[in-house]
C-alpha cells in the first residue's frame, strides 16, 4: 500500500486531536470520513467560541479564520444542549446546509461528547444525549440499468493494451463485485486466489470479506494478470498501477470510470464508481434472485438496513408480483338470473 499523508489536525484543541485519531487509528474509520469529522467539529469550535464570547455580533468578523487551537476541554465540556441547537440553526440559517449536511454534523458532535464521557471527567452531563437528527428523505440509490451497463463495458472492451485490460478489469470487478473505490483501488497481488476463486477484500473498519468471482471476473483478471506480471511496480503487490507503474490512486479511478461512461453516451448522468457498486447491487437483486443477507455479506454491510435501499423495484417487477398473488384469479360470483332463482 502507498504511504498516505498524516493527517494535520493541529488547528483544533487536543482532546478533539486526540478524538480524530481515535477514530482513524483505534476504529479503523476512513480517512475522508474521519477529515469531515474535522472539518465539521472545526466549525463548531468557532462558532461556539464567538457565540459564547458574543462575538457573533460583530459584522466584520470571519468566523472560519478564528484560531480555537488552544480551548481547553473545560471550555468544550461546559458547552450546553441550547448552544447545539444554535449551532444548528446558524448552520442552516447563515449556511444553508441541507438536512444530509446537519445530520452529518450532530454525526461528529455526538461522537466527540461521546468520547468525552469515557475519556475525561471533566464532562459531568453529556449534553448530546438527547439530540435527535433532522429526519432525512430517503432516496433510491442511483444506478445503470442492465443495458447501459452492457454499453458501458462494450466502452471499455473495444480497445487493445495493458491499459485498456486494466480499465476493463475495474470495470468488470465494480459491476460484478460491487466493491468500494477504496476496496478496488487497495486489492493486493496477495489477495486473489483464482483458483478457489475468491478475492479478499478489506473495507470500512479495516474489516476483511471474501468475494466469490464469477467467470467474467476471472476472464478479466486473468488477461490483466498475464500484462501485469511483465511490469516492474514501485508497490510490488499493488494489482492495478498507474502509467508510472504506482499504485493507482482513487482519484484516477474515478477519471477512468468517467471517460469510459462519455464513450458509452452516460457521461454527465451523475454516474460515478460508487454509482456502479449501487449498479452492481441493484441487477444482482433485481436480475439474479440474490437473498437480501447474501446481498449484505457481498457488500460489506455492517447493517441490514444499509443493504435494503437496494430492494428498491421496477415497475415491471411490482406489475409481476400483483399477478403471482394466489388471490389474482378470485372474482366475485356472478349474480344469478331471476330465471335460477
Amino acid at each position: 500500500m502507498s504511504k498516505s499523508k498524516r493527517p494535520d489536525f493541529s488547528d483544533v484543541p487536543p482532546i478533539v486531536r486526540e478524538f480524530l485519531y481515535y477514530k482513524l487509528t483505534i476504529q479503523g474509520r476512513s480517512a475522508r470520513t474521519v477529515a469531515a469529522y474535522h472539518v465539521d467539529l472545526r466549525l463548531f469550535l468557532r462558532f461556539l467560541y464567538c457565540y459564547l464570547n458574543n462575538n457573533l455580533s460583530d459584522s466584520d468578523i470571519d468566523i472560519t479564520t478564528v484560531d480555537v487551537s488552544g480551548l481547553s476541554t473545560e471550555f468544550i465540556c461546559s458547552v450546553k444542549l441550547s448552544d447545539i441547537y444554535e449551532f444548528l440553526n446558524y448552520t442552516l440559517s447563515d449556511r444553508s446546509n441541507s438536512a444530509t449536511a446537519r445530520a452529518r454534523k450532530i454525526s461528529a458532535i455526538k461522537g466527540l461528547y461521546k468520547y468525552l464521557s469515557t475519556k475525561t471527567t471533566a464532562l459531568r452531563d453529556n449534553p448530546v444525549e438527547h439530540l435527535e437528527s433532522p429526519s432525512l428523505k430517503k432516496r433510491l440509490p442511483k444506478y445503470l440499468t442492465l443495458e447501459q451497463a452492457l454499453k458501458l463495458l462494450g466502452a471499455a472492451s473495444s480497445e487493445q493494451g495493458t491499459i485498456n485490460r486494466r480499465d476493463y478489469c475495474m470495470l468488470v470487478l465494480f459491476l460484478n463485485c460491487g466493491m468500494r473505490l477504496s476496496e478496488l483501488v487497495g486489492i493486493n497481488l496477495s489477495d486473489i486466489d483464482l483458483e478457489s476463486g475468491t478475492l479478499r477484500l478489506l473495507g470500512k473498519g479495516n474489516k476483511e470479506r471474501l468475494v466469490y468471482l464469477n467467470a467474467a471476473c476471472k476472464a478479466a483478471l486473468d488477461a490483466y494478470l498475464s500484462e501485469r506480471a511483465q511490469m516492474t511496480a514501485k508497490d510490488s503487490n499493488a494489482l492495478f498501477l498507474s502509467r508510472e507503474n504506482r499504485r493507482i490512486s482513487a482519484r484516477r479511478v474515478e477519471q477512468i470510470v468517467g471517460d469510459y461512461l462519455k464513450r458509452a453516451g452516460l457521461g454527465g448522468q451523475g454516474y460515478s464508481p460508487h454509482k456502479l457498486r449501487h449498479t452492481a447491487a441493484t441487477l444482482m437483486y433485481q436480475h439474479s434472485d440474490v437473498d437480501i443477507r447474501a446481498l449484505q455479506m457481498i457488500l460489506g454491510h455492517a447493517s441490514l438496513s444499509t443493504t435494503q435501499i437496494y430492494t428498491h423495484v421496477s415497475d415491471e417487477q411490482l406489475q409481476k408480483a400483483a399477478e403471482k398473488s394466489p388471490l389474482a384469479r378470485v372474482s366475485q360470483p356472478k349474480k344469478p338470473s331471476p330465471q335460477q332463482e
